[in-house]
């Protein structure tokens, strides 16, 4: 019988992909697909996810996700994932991306994203996570905030009502007015 961990440090979940945009993954512009970095992020935070809970996961939700700057053909694709939170069976997993133009010696910000999992078992039923131990400061607000996060997508997913956010009274309270 495998041996359960109740807790993982969040540094044990880092994952780092790179990916080369070759011309298949472009469009018409020369630019990256954004279909095509999506898919690129949600395997990179899969994996952030699995590392933590030693498990299989499946993504339940994508934060928005903001284009800031067009990736270019042959640059390279740099995803950094990291499990921000763990409940009892989902995981938040925040991503950042840069875009390196490596001749030119470049490296540039292009996104940052959140994607929840949710580990399963061979049922496809939801299984319990390990918690998530922050050591470092951005860590630790990373965490603290997760939970600000998970009850808007809650709300938004009609899972929550807003009435009952704990952690996000002052933006319930302006939600609750305009509704």
């Amino acid at each position: 019988m495998a041996k359960t961990i109740l807790e993982k440090f969040a540094r044990e979940s880092y994952t780092e992909m790179n990916e080369l945009v070759l011309p298949n993954d472009t469009n018409t512009f020369g630019n990256l697909m954004g279909g095509r970095l999506l898919y690129w992020m949600d395997i990179c935070s899969a994996i952030a996810a699995q590392k933590h809970c030693s498990n299989v996961v499946v993504t339940v939700s994508v934060d928005n996700v903001s284009f800031k700057r067009s990736i270019k053909l042959g640059e390279v694709v740099t995803i950094q994932a990291q499990v921000t939170r763990a409940f009892n069976s989902s995981l938040e997993v925040r991503m950042e991306i840069f875009a390196s133009n490596l001749p030119e010696g470049t490296r540039v910000k292009t996104n940052e994203a959140y994607y929840t999992f949710v580990a399963v078992d061979a049922d496809n039923n939801p299984k319990a996570v390990p918690a998530l131990v922050p050591e470092t400061e951005s860590e630790l607000k990373a965490y603290e905030d997760a939970l600000q996060r998970r009850e808007l997508r809650l709300i938004l997913a009609g899972k929550l009502k807003p009435e009952n956010a704990k952690k996000l009274k002052a933006l319930v309270s302006l939600f609750s007015q305009k509704n």
